[in-house]
């Protein structure tokens, strides 16, 4: 449970997706309650199919439930029109997709740049350093200029998380963040997402590496689109940068 001093930074209940199939309705999500606080760093993992997935999808504005309730940093998600999500999804998530969508025409510096450029989030003249920046924290300066075709499957993921903290997100969503990648670099990513949340950032990571949950503080466990169990390993955030997100909500 969430303390109820600070607010939750995710919040959802009752969130239900069912889909139409030749075969009838299928449910992939049942009734989900979750809360998650700023600076929480939270584990999802489950059997393929359990929903992860979609539940995620969900509270990021990319699908939309079939009923339930979802607030995010304040704004209920569902009240917004296609046009204010897309604002708000950019200025407030940084999602790392499981099959990275780096856009091929763009180089990966490029590709970075390209959240910046859609809700100008800085000035133009910082954010091809910005984008450098970023590209040196996962070890890809040397890669900056190049093509994603060029370059392999984990590269590109590793373009797709510096892609994902282009904006200074409050949110991180990760889909299967080290799943192409090479044990030092995993390590390096997950070192990332540690530090961030130290910053105060909140990160869901939907994961099936049994070992990389077990070593997140929070992991939440889905089974046929419900929430089947919870684990904590430890302290829920990093208490200062919690209250710290609570001054600056109040202010």
């Amino acid at each position: 449970m969430i303390d109820q001093a600070c607010a939750p930074v995710i919040s959802l209940h009752g969130l239900t997706k069912v889909y139409e199939t030749p075969v009838g309705p299928f449910s992939a999500l049942r009734g989900i309650d979750l809360e998650i606080g700023a600076g929480e760093f939270v584990a999802v993992v489950g059997k393929s199919g359990s929903g992860k997935s979609t539940l995620i999808n969900m509270f990021t504005g990319i699908d939309h439930p079939t009923d339930g309730e979802i607030v995010v940093d304040g704004v209920r998600v569902r009240e917004m029109n296609e046009g204010q999500m897309a604002e708000w999804r950019g200025r407030t998530m940084g999602i790392v997709f499981q099959f990275f969508q780096l856009l091929p025409a763009l180089t990966l510096i490029e590709n970075v740049m390209l959240p910046m450029d859609l809700v100008r989030s800085y000035r133009a003249s910082e954010r091809r350093d910005r984008a450098k920046h970023l590209l040196e924290q996962v070890g890809l300066i040397d890669d900056a200029d190049k093509f994603p075709a060029a370059v392999s499957g984990g590269q590109q993921q590793r373009a797709a998380i510096a892609r994902a903290l282009a904006n200074d997100p409050l949110i991180i969503v990760a889909d299967e963040p080290t799943g192409n990648l090479d044990p030092a670099a995993a390590e390096a990513i997950f070192g990332l997402f540690e530090s961030s949340a130290r910053a105060g950032k909140t990160i869901l990571m939907v994961t099936h590496d049994d070992e990389l949950a077990a070593r997140v503080p929070r992991t939440v466990i889905l089974a046929d689109g419900l929430i089947v169990d919870e684990i904590r390993r430890g302290p829920s955030e990093y208490p200062e940068r919690r209250r710290e997100r609570q001054a600056d909500r109040r202010s």
